[in-house]
């Protein structure tokens, strides 16, 4: 490990652990690669749900996570600056009202790739069911029809479950960063140069044009966190990537939409064999947002380029149409796509170091934006201290998957 006057720490994603660190200096430079030209947070950091969980996946992170993501709060105005609220949170099922269906909600380009089982969600500790009447729907859940409603359960106790808007979380830990010297460069990582074992540099395609081609910022650590797109800078990560569209909703001003999050389960009315799940995200200022099943669609070069597939939208918002008025109603603000990461081999996340001055932290799958915090300390810990103190992560090495 370098002494801390020399170090020049070059992170493809996020910076803002490492300039709260302790040991960090102003003699200390660090970089955020980013390679989208439009800026920080144009993935899945900026267009997932946001959910933050006690019960999300893998328990060597969200303990640490979530406490960070409520230190955060409280430190940075979070409720007004990110959205930060908690909320609840349930299993919804019940079945879709008349609604012409077009699709699953996958997209054109692949074979529908069923989220549930990646994503990580331990049933095995939801509450037992609430109480109104015999469906268990929460007196102030009117938002969803109460004669479609099957069953609602609740997934978590209360305060157990929170959530922030992803975008503006994101670049307001850049801004954090930015305060402490944390650079941004846009430009897209080719590759890691080393001189026999230690890392010395990241070679990158700016997002501006360059007659000089490629350019190379020295480094004595590189840190990969680039989600999907981690295995195109190294090319051994076992990374695999779903895409999945989205949608948020506008209600009409005269609705108050209630603050859930809904796992649902929604029968279409043409089959009883035929069902969409739907995720339904009610968030700060009535916003709602609503995303579909994933799909195997080939990952782009640059998140710039990802494919939004409109019929892919347009068909969630027909599957909470069917079961909402409020949404049904209401105004289709934002038609989007992103690609979340997964470790090809099954578990996951991967977080620890790939050899000398190389760290990575990638494979999230949906809990990206849930586990950032407690990531981000983490890593913060082994690239300034040598070794992580706050958690115990072993089973995330990255050498049992390399």
């Amino acid at each position: 490990m370098a002494s801390q006057e020399t170090r020049k720490i070059v992170i493809i994603g996020g910076a803002y652990y490492i300039s709260r660190h302790p040991s960090f200096s102003p003699s200390t430079t660090v970089t955020i690669l980013e390679a989208s030209a439009k800026g920080v947070a144009q993935g899945a950091s900026g267009k997932a749900g946001g959910l933050i969980a006690k019960w999300a996946y893998p328990r060597e992170i969200v303990d640490v996570s979530f406490r960070e993501h409520v230190k955060l709060a409280e430190e940075h105005n979070g409720k007004d600056r990110w959205g930060w609220r908690f909320v609840g949170c349930g299993s919804w099922e019940g079945r879709g009202d008349t609604l012409c269906e077009s699709g699953t909600g996958a997209g054109q380009g692949g074979k529908r790739k069923s989220l549930e089982n990646p994503l990580g969600v331990d049933t095995s500790g939801q509450a037992n069911k609430a109480s109104r009447e015999s469906k268990g729907l929460p007196d102030d859940l009117t938002w969803v029809r109460e004669d479609l409603t099957s069953s609602y359960s609740p997934m978590a106790p209360v305060n157990d479950t929170a959530q922030v808007l992803p975008y503006l979380f994101t670049t307001s830990m850049l801004d954090l960063a930015k305060e402490n010297g944390v650079q941004l460069t846009l430009g897209t990582a080719t590759g890691i140069d080393r001189l026999g074992d230690q890392v010395t540099g990241v070679t990158y395609h700016p997002s501006e044009s360059n007659p000089q081609g490629s350019v190379t910022i020295p480094a004595t650590d590189v840190i990969i966190c680039a989600g999907a797109w981690s295995g195109k800078v190294a090319p051994n990560l076992p990374i695999s990537s779903a895409r999945v569209h989205s949608i948020t909703i506008q209600p009409p001003p005269s609705v108050t939409i209630a603050p859930y999050v809904l796992f649902t389960e929604i029968v279409l009315p043409s089959s009883s064999r035929n069902t969409v799940s739907p995720e339904i995200h009610a968030r700060r200022d009535n916003e709602v947002y609503i995303s579909g099943p994933g799909d195997k669609s080939s990952l782009p070069l640059n998140v710039d380029d990802v494919i939004v597939d409109e019929a892919a939208c347009e068909s969630i918002r027909q599957h909470v149409s069917s079961i909402s008025p409020e949404l049904r109603d209401g105004v289709v603000e934002k038609r989007q796509a992103c690609f979340l990461p997964f470790v090809t081999t099954g578990g996951g996340p991967i977080i620890g170091a790939m050899g000398p001055g190389l760290f990575v932290a990638t494979g999230h799958t949906c809990w990206g934006i849930c586990n950032a915090p407690g990531t981000g300390k983490l890593m913060s810990e082994l690239v300034m201290d040598g070794q992580i103190s706050s958690a115990k992560i072993q089973k995330l090495d990255p050498a049992l998957v390399l």
